[in-house]
């Protein structure tokens, strides 16, 4: 049976090709019956096709003169996701976004009522989006585009990559899927080097070539989840345990994914973590809206009462 959506177009179609056309002889057209006919015509009309209706014994339905459909129509509320996925695109770390964004937005425009072009142009020009990011390197561009393509494909490839320290790598890899964090691209999946799952920074990869290879990408797999929980356990000068007196929803709600591991524990949520800076940790755990038990390092713990100290002084000092 045709879905409603594809009978919605049938209608239009048939109104194009032929101009004028009963309400009887669409609906047969379209195997649907009067009722349901003038449901189709009302879903037209709301989409912003002009559509005109003869009343009386030979009345009929026909598309106001001159209007042409164009090659793409959008609802309200897709040309808003559009928009708006379009003005995000320019913090995305591609070299070519912003020129390409504008030549997109000005291909929509000319395809799209005026209604809906006024709400695109507005988004354009007074939505702005912040999405600071690192400066990318040439050809981050490629690397996305190579990547996105082998893991749609799931077609294993060779990448070369340098790492932040300029060390220089070559390994065969299976990209599982693609995420944006903290103002770079990563690709995620299986590192046949190292036999275990590794993100790539793209900024960093010199090379994509694909081989006569291809993978079973897990199911239900989350780049962005396997990103950030790879960023949370990645090694750090001060491993730390803090058990949160509160559930795992509220704790997870307080914390990113990429500040640590989260696991439900006797008498709250424990937290488990890493950091170079234990000062800094120390005043993410300040800020926090419930109680909590640091379990290690000890030194956590001094860092905290400096922290404590410190807004005492403060709050003394400005209610003196």
């Amino acid at each position: 049976m045709a879905l409603p959506t594809t009978r919605v177009l049938a209608v239009l179609d048939l109104l194009q090709a032929h101009g004028r056309m009963s309400g009887p002889e669409l609906a047969r057209r379209v195997g649907v019956d009067g009722r349901t006919l003038r449901r189709y015509i009302a879903m037209l009309e709301e989409l912003g096709i002009p559509i005109t209706a003869e009343r009386g014994r030979y009345g009929a339905y026909l598309l106001v003169a001159g209007f042409k459909l164009p090659p793409m129509m959008f609802t309200n509320d897709e040309a808003v996701a559009l928009s708006v996925g379009m003005t995000a695109a320019r913090g995305l770390g591609l070299a070519d976004a912003a020129p390409a964004v504008a030549s997109a937005q000005a291909k929509l425009a000319r395809v799209m009522p005026a209604g809906l072009q006024r709400r695109v142009r507005a988004i354009a020009e007074t939505v702005r989006i912040d999405l600071r990011h690192t400066p990318r390197a040439p050809d981050s561009n490629a690397a996305l585009m190579a990547l996105t393509e082998a893991a749609q494909a799931r077609q294993r490839v060779h990448l070369r990559y340098v790492t932040a320290e300029g060390a220089a790598s070559a390994r065969d890899f299976d990209p599982y899927g693609l995420a944006w964090y903290a103002g770079a691209w990563y690709a995620v999946g299986w590192c046949h080097l190292r036999r275990g799952l590794r993100s790539f920074r793209l900024d960093r990869v010199q090379g994509v070539a694909a081989l006569p290879r291809h993978f079973r990408r897990p199911d239900d797999f989350d780049a962005l989840e396997q990103l950030l929980r790879g960023i949370a356990s990645a090694p750090r000068r001060h491993a730390i345990e803090v058990l949160l007196r509160t559930d795992l929803e509220r704790a997870r709600n307080a914390f990113s994914l990429g500040f640590g591991l989260l696991e439900p524990a006797a008498g709250g949520v424990l937290l488990r973590s890493s950091a170079d800076d234990l000062a800094w940790f120390a005043r993410q755990l300040a800020a926090l809206p419930f109680d909590f038990a640091i379990r290690k390092p000890a030194r956590l713990r001094r860092e905290l009462a400096k922290c404590a100290r410190r807004l005492q002084a403060l709050a003394a000092a400005d209610g003196g």
